[in-house]
């Protein structure tokens, strides 16, 4: 049990790491966070706001993963939420049996993914007890370079899920607008977000480099990476029959998004910033919706982009 004293020295480390990361942060490039009340800061080569960055760092230094961890992995909008759902869905299978007495409710039918597989540098930043290690799921955004060591250390599994950056950058777009919209104030032009969007300066962008730094972790330990496209993802679990059929049809985008929860209330509520309206993140997942947004121009050049950044590294995304 921790004495008065050990959470003393917690607090005093606590403020002496506040203090240290708002001095450290002020010497840091400073970005348009689209319309998003936190600025973005260039930390490492990549651009994050605060509250982020700074549960990144305090991981960092404290979080202890377990050999028998999997960790999701993702830039934000990429199917974050789906890959959450069918990984608790598929590892929990047994213990949420849909028979007629079922033990337990299935976490996912009453809270939200976001809910049920924690984010790193949200909510475990520090060594935290009251992780659930029966269900040994920790997500983050993070960039492969920003990683605990420990998690390279320990051997625990990751799984890695991007897909076409053009629409990658629509959902981005759309989940900005929504929550300027929420908060009355004015969304971003789509034209802005766009150049911003190509100029790398997004969510833990450039989008490019994150999902290179995966996708080179992964070429060098391939028996502790899964690396997964949306797009063959969708193809493949269209065509899935059997056991599965009942984790793909409860994890779809029309039972989620129906679903009470992810209708109402406001995740991280109480949180400041970090406090956004649960159906904000449900919005439908459909390849190449892009379309319906972009023009051909802009279209070919996030192209061109990509295949310039991915050029030599064997891996394509549209």
């Amino acid at each position: 049990m921790e004495s008065h004293f050990d959470s003393h020295v917690e607090q005093e480390n606590e403020d002496e790491f506040q203090k240290s990361f708002k001095e450290m942060i002020s010497t840091l490039p400073k970005g348009n966070s689209w319309g998003l009340p936190d600025h973005l800061y260039q930390y490492q080569g990549f651009w994050l706001t605060p509250p982020f960055l700074q549960g990144v760092m305090l991981a960092q230094q404290q979080f202890e993963a377990q050999p028998t961890d999997i960790i999701l992995c993702s830039a934000p909008r990429t199917g974050t939420a789906w890959l959450k759902s069918l990984t608790f869905a598929t590892i929990t299978r047994t213990s949420f049996d849909d028979s007629t007495t079922p033990l337990l409710f299935n976490p996912l039918l009453f809270k939200m993914p976001h809910d049920v597989v924690p984010f790193l540098e949200l909510d475990h930043a520090h060594f935290s007890a009251n992780r659930h290690l029966g269900i040994p799921l920790l997500a983050t955004h993070a960039p492969y370079s920003f990683l605990p060591t420990s998690i390279i250390d320990s051997g625990c599994k990751i799984i890695y899920i991007c897909r076409d950056p053009k629409d990658t950058f629509v959902l981005m777009y759309h989940l900005f607008t929504r929550y300027a919209k929420s908060q009355n104030t004015q969304p971003i032009e789509l034209g802005e977000a766009f150049e911003l969007f190509c100029e790398g300066v997004s969510w833990y962008g450039p989008y490019w480099d994150h999902v290179l730094g995966y996708w080179n972790a992964r070429l060098e330990h391939p028996d502790k990476f899964m690396f997964l496209k949306y797009e063959e993802m969708n193809e493949d679990i269209e065509q899935q029959k059997g056991v599965p059929e009942k984790i793909v049809k409860m994890c779809s985008f029309e039972n989620l998004s129906n679903l009470e929860v992810n209708k109402s209330g406001k995740h991280r509520e109480g949180q400041g910033n970090l406090g956004i309206e649960n159906k904000i993140y449900f919005q439908k997942g459909k390849v190449e919706d892009w379309k319906n947004y972009l023009t051909p121009k802009m279209a070919t050049r996030l192209d061109q982009i990509t295949q310039q950044k991915l050029s030599s590294s064997g891996l394509s995304l549209n």
